[in-house]
């Protein structure tokens, strides 16, 4: 048996689903309240390749890079990372020049090892980033009158740990500026410049080379950094 609806009934059933989308929509943003917005510039090409650790040919393109270790460097801000290792890179051409540019055409040989680490996507470093200038809240002063007592062996705060999460806005902030100050991706004229990242959970004290290999469409080039 088929059932046909009537115009009255498709009224009804779009403004249920009018009605949905609406209050949806107002829950997710407080009304009355503007957007935040962030600043976040991408990062400049230097004046010549020269003025990178080190910069080598790759056809009619000159490769400029310098490794900063744990230390994510953005225009406005400095973040660090226990998990990955950055290196600020740029492309340079002659006038008019323009090239596909992609993370993926980047890796690294760390200690000059046979494997080499290739470059990941800057959404990755969410989880591991810090804000070194981040300064969590104190904590409420306790009513306990027991609060201040320490035990024989032990102290307060092992007993009552604090632990205060990330604001929300702090870690938009900081993945808002990783975002605009990585490699960007796709046709770009050149000069270009931006951060590119590779998984590695050392301590940077024990690194003693660093080699950032490019394999990509203007052809291959290897870049002796030094931490």
């Amino acid at each position: 048996m088929r059932y046909f609806l009537t115009s009255r009934t498709h009224a009804v059933i779009a403004a249920i689903l009018t009605a949905v989308l609406c209050q949806s929509a107002s829950g997710q943003s407080a009304p009355g309240k503007a957007p935040q917005v962030i600043e976040a510039p991408p990062v400049p090409p230097r004046g010549s390749p020269a003025e990178y650790q080190a910069h080598a040919p790759a056809g009619a393109v000159t490769i400029a890079a310098e490794f900063t270790g744990h230390s994510v460097v953005t225009p406005l801000a400095s973040f660090t990372t226990e998990d990955y290792v950055a290196v600020e890179v740029a492309l340079f051409g002659s006038p008019g020049a323009r090239i596909k540019l992609s993370h993926e055409d980047f890796s690294l040989r760390v200690n000059g090892k046979k494997t080499v680490l290739p470059a990941q996507h800057y959404l990755l470093l969410s989880k591991s980033l810090k804000d070194p200038e981040y300064v969590p809240p104190e904590p409420p002063k306790s009513k306990d009158p027991d609060a201040g007592v320490t035990m024989a062996g032990s102290k307060p705060s092992d007993r009552n740990p604090e632990w205060h999460p990330v604001p929300f806005e702090v870690t938009h902030r900081m993945e808002v500026r990783v975002e605009k100050a990585s490699l960007p991706e796709g046709d770009r004229p050149l000069p270009e410049a931006g951060l590119i990242f590779f998984r590695y959970t050392g301590r940077e004290n024990g690194i003693s080379s660093v080699e950032l290999l490019y394999d990509g469409p203007a052809g291959k080039a290897s870049l002796q950094l030094h931490p």
